[in-house]
């Protein structure tokens, strides 16, 4: 069974931003969740050797790595730093280091967080995190509904900020030699998409993927976003340039997805 390690963004877990997509492809992967680190200060390079003993102590040998938000970042690293195991990569949200609007926007995060007033934390994430197709198609009251039940984040969040606002990867992004997949968030608030194209563009033989979503896909489209994950991961081939389709349905929020593949 094919090897897939899942690196989550700041602020969650492999279960909360991969859930959707391990139970539509677990039956065919053996899934890795690489967990981001709880403690503040350890090195990037230290951290995704962590991922990769994590895939060892699961008898993973190879694996295709999907990374979402800071998990991007990361999985390019470790595919550099140990590209005899890694057989491919899809790069959600992608980021090769942070922005002037990123810095701001998680330190603001971090503030509302470390003050303990996540009602509005949830609301800054919802506003830094969501795409506004969804936010204006979404009923005020089911927007608050989801506001009010929206998961405190993690113990280790302080610890994710900080490891995400270190990370620069722009020199490594040329040296990847593995078949590669960006899914650009295409009304992503917090991550230019510009900035994501420009990541897709500096990876070698890379395609890309557009979703009309905000910086959270698997809230506003997890269907539309496992469909080309999934597609990717089971082509069994190269990322062939100069290819493209398009699709659009409505997505289980009811918000019409675009999706184009190049």
């Amino acid at each position: 069974m094919a090897g897939l390690l899942l690196i989550h963004g700041a602020g969650g877990s492999a279960e909360t931003h991969f859930g959707g997509l391990t139970r539509r492809v677990g039956d065919r992967f053996s899934c890795v969740r690489g967990e981001l680190p709880e403690r503040e200060g350890l090195g990037v390079d230290e951290v995704v050797d962590g991922f990769v003993a994590a895939a060892d102590a699961a008898g993973v040998g190879t694996f295709a790595v999907c990374g979402y938000s800071a998990g991007a970042p990361l999985a390019v690293r470790l595919a550099v730093r140990h590209p005899e195991r890694v057989t491919g990569l899809v790069l959600t949200a992608p980021f090769a280091r942070f922005d002037h609007r990123m810095r701001l926007g998680v330190s603001l995060w971090r503030g509302l967080y470390e003050s303990g007033r996540h009602r509005l934390l949830a609301e800054h994430l919802a506003l830094t995190g969501l795409g506004e197709t969804f936010l204006e198609r979404t009923d005020p009251a089911r927007l608050r509904a989801m506001l009010m039940l929206a998961p405190a984040p993690p113990a280790g969040t302080p610890a994710h900020l900080e490891l995400a606002g270190r990370i620069d990867v722009r020199e490594d992004l040329g040296r990847l030699a593995v078949p590669a997949l960006v899914v650009v968030t295409a009304e992503d608030p917090l991550v230019s998409p510009a900035r994501q194209r420009a990541l897709a563009a500096a990876v070698p033989d890379a395609r890309t993927a557009e979703l009309a979503t905000g910086h959270l896909p698997f809230w506003e489209d997890p269907e539309g976003w496992a469909d080309v994950v999934e597609e990717f991961l089971t082509a069994g081939r190269s990322p062939t340039a100069g290819k493209s389709h398009t699709a659009g349905k409505s997505s289980t929020a009811g918000n019409p997805r675009s999706v184009g593949v190049r």
